[in-house]
């Protein structure tokens, strides 16, 4: 499988270098689709703060990737649900880490979450 970043110079606002416009994806055999992630741990109880849930968010959705024969290195396409617009950085600085800096396409949308206590959501898309 081969992935290719699609950035037009021309006619379309500039992409930084988190964030991709398009993520062309060449002869994958497979694709997993991953439901919204909360920052929950293994009993269900939310994480603390930010922080922690993004971190319990990133754990989790390593763990469903693994169960697929996946990594991070196969997300092809990220949404997060934040609760708050304020939590843009933080979210920002988790997905760098945890894709090691490689950008995706991703879009972050200000939502009113199911819970009080669920912070951020993650749902992503992986090919291998």
């Amino acid at each position: 499988m081969k992935m290719i970043a699609h950035n037009p110079k021309d006619g379309v606002y500039a992409a930084t270098p988190d964030y991709v416009h398009a993520m062309e994806v060449c002869r994958p055999d497979r694709f997993l689709f991953v439901s919204g992630t909360m920052g929950l741990d293994g009993n269900g109880a939310a994480g603390a703060d930010l922080e922690t849930q993004l971190r319990l968010i990133w754990s989790n959705l390593s763990r469903i990737l693994a169960e697929a024969r996946m990594t991070s290195d196969n997300i092809v396409r990220l949404t997060s649900y934040l609760r708050h617009a304020s939590y843009v950085e933080a979210n920002q600085k988790a997905r760098l880490l945890a894709l090691g800096g490689r950008p995706v396409p991703t879009t972050a949308i200000g939502v009113e979450t199911l819970r009080d206590d669920w912070l951020v959501e993650i749902e992503v898309i992986a090919a291998a």
